[in-house]
């Protein structure tokens, strides 16, 4: 199962996101019936890739908040 498909959570996968929409409005009953897979598959690897993206840029922001968090710590423990 895929996340909401909402645009503005989702830019790196927009193209897609449409044209997998797109295709479910074009086949109504085929999508039961794998019409849409091929989408379905390159969907979920665009939201992988932009999962991992997310979380290298999370990570990194996690690194510099605790070195500010440490510099802030010495100095306070410096003035003590």
């Amino acid at each position: 199962m895929h996340p909401p498909l909402t645009p503005h959570r989702h830019p790196m996968c927009l193209e897609i996101i449409e044209e997998f929409q797109k295709c479910h409005t074009d086949h109504p009953i085929g999508k039961f019936f794998g019409d849409c897979t091929q989408l379905k598959v390159k969907l979920d690897r665009c939201f992988r890739q932009e999962k991992a993206v997310k979380r290298k840029v999370n990570f990194e922001q996690s690194k510099k908040l605790q070195e500010r968090l440490k510099a802030i710590r010495k100095e306070e423990t410096a003035e003590t």
